[in-house]
C-alpha cells in the first residue's frame, strides 16, 4: 500500500503546487525533496523515485490550462495501479527508520505508517487532481468548457462540476452571449466558494464511507440534487446543464469511493 500511497501524494501535491504556488519550480523542488527524505526513512526510496517520475508525467498529461491531450485516461491509468499495489502487494512488515518510532492509534486500531500515507495521499489528491480529472471528463464528453466567472488572468478555472459554473453552449449566438454575459455579472456579486465545495464534497465522501454512514452521505448526496434543482430545471432543449451537473458529480463521487475503498482494503488486509 506504501506505492499507491506515495503515488496520489506525488500527483497530488504536484497539483496543488501547479496551483497555489506563486513560483512553481520552487514549490516542485521542495516537494520533492520532502517526499525523497519521507522516502529515506521509510524505507522505500525506491517506490518515491518512481512516484515522483509518475508525478511528473501526470503534469504533463493532464495540463491544468487547456484541454488534457489524452483525455482522463492518465487518471485510470492511476486508478489501476493504485489498486493494483493495495489488493496485490502484500503489507510491509517494516518501515524503515520511522517505523521504528512510529505509533498512532485510532478507534479502529493502530494505524500502521503505510496505511497513514495511504490516507494522506488520497486526502491530497482529491483536493485538486480530482478536479482535473473530472474536468477531463467534462471535457472528453463536450467540445464547450465550464466558464468559471470569478477566474483571473492567469488564475485556472474552477473544474469540478460542484463549482458555480455557467456552461457555455457550444453554438454561439447573440442571446447566448447575452445570457452569459447577465451570468457573469450575477456570479460576481456572489460568494466566491465554488472551488472549495467539490473538494469538501469529496471528503466528506471519504470519510462517511469509511465511517459506514451511508445514510447521512446519502442525505447528503440528495441535498446536493435538490439545490441544484432550481438550475438544473431551467435549462434549455440542449440539456446541457444538467448533463454538466450530472457528469461531473457522478465522476466526482465515484473518484471518492474509489479513494474510500483503497484505504478500506488496506485497513482490512
Amino acid at each position: 500500500m506504501i506505492v499507491a500511497g506515495f503515488l496520489l501524494l506525488a500527483v497530488g501535491a504536484a497539483d496543488l503546487v501547479r496551483q497555489f504556488a506563486p513560483r512553481r519550480w520552487i514549490g516542485y523542488l521542495t516537494v520533492a525533496v520532502i517526499l525523497l527524505l519521507l522516502g529515506s526513512v521509510s524505507d522505500a526510496l525506491l517506490p518515491m523515485l518512481a512516484a515522483l517520475v509518475v508525478g511528473a508525467l501526470w503534469v504533463w498529461c493532464m495540463p491544468a490550462e487547456r484541454i488534457a491531450p489524452l483525455g482522463f485516461w492518465p487518471a485510470v491509468l492511476l486508478g489501476i495501479v493504485s489498486v493494483g499495489a493495495v489488493v496485490w502487494i502484500a503489507p510491509r512488515t517494516e518501515a524503515g527508520l520511522v517505523g521504528e518510532v512510529w505509533s498512532l492509534r485510532s478507534p479502529f486500531g493502530d494505524v500502521s505508517f503505510d496505511l497513514a500515507m495511504l490516507v494522506l495521499g488520497s486526502g491530497v489528491f482529491l483536493l485538486e487532481s480530482a478536479n482535473l480529472v473530472v474536468r477531463a471528463a467534462l471535457d472528453g464528453e463536450h467540445t464547450w468548457r465550464p466558464l468559471d466567472l470569478n477566474r483571473t488572468p492567469g488564475e485556472e478555472p474552477s473544474a469540478d462540476s460542484s463549482a458555480d459554473a455557467t456552461v457555455l453552449p457550444p453554438a454561439e449566438t447573440p442571446q447566448a452571449g447575452a445570457d452569459a454575459a447577465q451570468a457573469v455579472a450575477d456570479r460576481r456579486s456572489g460568494f466566491k466558494g465554488g472551488r472549495l465545495i467539490g473538494p469538501l464534497e469529496r471528503m466528506l465522501v471519504l470519510i462517511l464511507t469509511l465511517a459506514a454512514a451511508y445514510p447521512v452521505l446519502a442525505a447528503m448526496l440528495a441535498a446536493k440534487g435538490i439545490v441544484r434543482f432550481p438550475e438544473i430545471s431551467r435549462d434549455g432543449e440542449t440539456g446541457a446543464r444538467a448533463e454538466y451537473f450530472l457528469v461531473g458529480s457522478l465522476v466526482s463521487w465515484v473518484i471518492a469511493l474509489g479513494a474510500a475503498f483503497l484505504v478500506w482494503w488496506a485497513a482490512h488486509s
